[in-house]
């Protein structure tokens, strides 16, 4: 038996079961793949343009325009992508899924970073489709901001900052 299917037969369901099952992640948990974090990265300073936002909570969303940081002072890194060598990121519609993040690029240089981890129900099959994010396992939508579309995906998911020179995108919290 795996951790989910324990605290599902605990009685946990909803936030509660999402709250347990995120609150410590192991790289031994089948359902929930622990997030690794790399090391720090030296990239030359450069100037970035890009789309930042953080879930607060489900209806409850910020977001700004992340403009001017320089990507060698981002510390709190949760994943750097190499945009001339991941090629599902060349186009807008595009995406990746990696280390527990969903990056997709929504518009032409403008990309937004979410948890893979739906909050339905604590499963990594959250996938960018067209204008939205959506969970493969039962219908779940979000828009671009993290807000829910839909009662599957009333409680929202967690979105990343994101910041590119345009060769090097990194996402971070």
């Amino acid at each position: 038996m795996n951790r989910f299917d324990f605290l599902k037969s605990l009685g946990f369901t909803g936030a509660a079961l999402m709250a347990a099952m995120t609150s410590c992640i192991r790289e031994e948990d089948t359902v929930v793949d622990a997030l690794t974090i790399p090391g720090p990265q030296s990239t030359a300073p450069t100037t970035s343009t890009g789309t930042s936002g953080t879930a607060t909570s489900p209806g409850s969303t910020t977001g700004t325009t992340s403009a001017g940081v320089d990507l060698s002072t981002i510390t709190n890194r949760l994943l750097t992508i190499n945009l001339g060598t991941t090629t599902a990121l060349k186009t807008v519609g595009g995406y990746v899924a990696q280390s527990g993040i969903v990056v997709a690029q929504v518009g032409t240089g403008v990309y937004v970073a979410v948890t893979q981890t739906c909050s339905h129900e604590p499963q990594k099959a959250i996938i960018f489709n067209r204008t939205e994010f959506y969970c493969t396992k039962h219908g779940a939508r979000f828009d671009l901001t993290g807000k829910g579309l839909n009662s599957f995906g009333s409680r929202g998911i967690a979105v990343y900052k994101t910041a590119t020179d345009g060769s090097t995108l990194v996402v971070y919290s």
